[in-house]
């Protein structure tokens, strides 16, 4: 738990949040007594989809191997 001033945190708050550790704790006091207190929240965990998210978004139009003809020297 970090604890500063009133004048302080007018002057840095930018700064001060970037320097709170996920879960930390700034606490704001006014002549002795807190006035605010603020807390970073960690970062929600990345959501990964789910197998079978993509079905539907692409389309094969036609079914044929000439294309392939030009990577022949390659297989």
């Amino acid at each position: 738990m970090t604890e500063v001033t009133l004048a302080e945190a007018q002057a840095t708050l930018p700064a001060l949040i970037a320097g709170l550790p996920a879960g930390g704790t700034l606490v704001v006091r006014d002549g002795g007594r807190p006035v605010a207190t603020i807390t970073v929240h960690p970062a929600p965990p990345a959501v990964r989809p789910g197998y079978g998210a993509g079905k539907g978004m692409i389309t094969i139009v036609r079914d044929d191997d000439s294309h392939l003809e030009d990577f022949a020297g390659y297989m």
